[in-house]
């Protein structure tokens, strides 16, 4: 087993190959945004709730390490852009592979927005990050998102899917990508791509029987887990949410039990360091 292989099963569960990752990357897009102003307190609440991994930039990563337990994977982005800029939707490398080996992560992020005007910008640093990942043994999610833009001219589902085997083409071992709005179209997408999908959250939702039903729908169409971020973190109970969603992605359990889970606290264990 090489180093790859090591690493990903940290993320993906060997025998479901399946995974709950918590994006908290978003401070560096939107700032303190509600939910992450205390970012040490959002990731170990995305590890209580029995999340797989965690995404952070570099700077949250090393000061979230102490907190996280062994049994999570840190996930380090590598790309980035703010609300404030002239065009938000253009991600630069922000930090590179070798840095995010020097910080013990598990796998690299990389953002691309397909479909706009620096297109082709973001997918040479995508390239460019997926041969650094093969040269160092460092697994590789790619967030690929098309240009809302597009979605009069072509069928949206058919533009996720196509994103989604872009990932796939240029070398992501793991591919994050919108849910297509029902498991029929999603069925296309997973079933497309090559690598394991996960299905991203968006803005957050009107409620949790909106976000648990997604789950269990994408899940049932294929996919390998979840990569919700603000419908997790800006839930009134995170870590309770995090058991809720594990319960679709690793039980098979259905959406009313998953509901009766977030009136349940959990029992939650002591923290421990996690060591780079």
């Amino acid at each position: 087993m090489n180093g790859k292989q090591t690493r990903l099963r940290r993320i993906l569960h060997p025998g479901s190959r399946r995974t709950v990752i918590v994006p908290l990357d978003h401070g560096y897009t939107m700032g303190p945004i509600t939910g992450i102003a205390e970012i040490e307190k959002a990731a170990l609440a995305a590890a209580q709730g029995g999340a797989s991994a965690v995404i952070l930039h570099k700077g949250s990563a090393g000061r979230c390490a102490a907190n996280l337990p062994p049994q999570i994977s840190l996930i380090v982005h590598l790309s980035g852009s703010t609300h404030c800029g002239v065009d938000p939707q253009r991600k630069i490398l922000v930090c590179s592979v070798e840095e995010a080996v020097s910080l013990g992560a598990d796998a690299v992020s990389v953002h691309v927005n397909i479909g706009g005007a620096h297109e082709a910008d973001m997918l040479h640093d995508f390239a460019y990050i997926s041969a650094e990942a093969r040269r160092w043994g460092m697994p590789l999610l790619a967030m690929l998102y098309p240009e809302s833009s597009l979605s009069g001219a072509v069928d949206r589902a058919q533009l996720i899917a196509h994103a989604a085997r872009l990932g796939a083409e240029l070398g992501a071992d793991l591919v994050k990508i919108p849910y297509t709005g029902d498991p029929e179209s999603f069925r296309q997408v997973t079933g497309g791509c090559g690598v394991p999908v996960v299905v991203a959250g968006g803005p957050k939702m009107g409620s949790s029987g909106a976000v648990l039903s997604m789950v269990a729908e994408a899940m049932d169409a294929g996919a390998a887990g979840t990569a919700l971020g603000r419908n997790v973190f800006q839930h009134a109970q995170p870590e309770r949410m995090v058991a809720a969603i594990a319960m679709l992605v690793h039980q098979n359990r259905s959406v009313e039990e998953a509901l009766r889970r977030l009136e349940t606290p959990l029992e939650l264990t002591p923290k421990r360091g996690r060591v780079p």
